[in-house]
């Protein structure tokens, strides 16, 4: 099951798991779509993946499988460093 990771790395903009507009690599970091294309420019700065739009969470399964309230930074703040490991 997705973590649902509520904010954007990179800016920090609240991502309701509900709602659309947040992209997800494969390791599940989590970038708002302005930061994942436009400052880093489709690679996660994390692990060098690319992103792909996230599923949203209905409403009851939100109920049932809370998202995480954990909010994860980037403490590179956003720069692009393909080729990295997580």
């Amino acid at each position: 099951m997705l973590e649902m990771r509520p904010s954007c790395e990179c800016c920090e903009r609240d991502l309701p798991a509900d709602q659309p507009g947040a992209m997800i690599c494969t390791f599940e970091c989590t970038f708002c779509a302005t930061c994942a294309s436009d400052v880093l420019h489709g690679v996660c700065p994390n692990c060098g993946d690319g992103f792909v739009p996230r599923p949203l969470r209905s409403a009851p399964n939100l109920a049932r499988h809370p998202a995480t309230t954990k909010r994860t930074i980037n403490p590179s703040g956003c720069a692009p460093n393909a080729g990295s490991t997580q």
